[in-house]
């Protein structure tokens, strides 16, 4: 399960970078759908503490439980523009919360299924090149 949530959360914002430029309302919905998201990476991690799974297969989840709350508190509760101009107070954390779970997510999967793992790395890279093309166009 944990699987395929850091997959589609890499591949949803990877849509969202690549089409800010264009389609800037479209990361707002992909938030949302990222967000949901939450609910079986919640049930992953609820199923791990249950069966005394390591720390390691706990934290991936938990941490992007977090990312969840501080993203929906600032992007759709408190609606607060960070971006532009960036807000370090903000930027930090948020940033720290999403690649560390994307990372904590991930990792587990290296000693359980490379083939899975690799997945990951692939959709992990696609993720770092739309931001990367977010960046180039002034929208990152």
């Amino acid at each position: 399960m944990v699987w395929l949530v850091v997959n589609a959360v890499n591949l949803c914002q990877s849509v969202g970078f690549a089409t800010r430029p264009v389609a800037p309302d479209l990361n707002s919905l992909l938030g949302l759908v990222i967000a949901a998201l939450a609910i079986p990476a919640t049930w992953a991690l609820m199923v791990f503490q249950r069966h005394r799974a390591g720390w390691l297969f706990l934290v991936g989840p938990l941490v992007f439980d977090a990312f969840v709350v501080l993203m929906l508190a600032v992007d759709y509760v408190a609606n607060v523009e960070w971006r532009d101009p960036v807000v370090p107070a903000i930027q930090v954390p948020y940033l720290l919360l999403f690649f560390g779970s994307i990372v904590l997510m991930g990792l587990p999967m290296y000693q359980l299924d490379r083939r899975r793992w690799l997945v990951t790395v692939v959709t992990s890279v696609i993720l770092l090149g739309s931001m990367a093309y977010a960046m180039s166009a002034g929208v990152g």
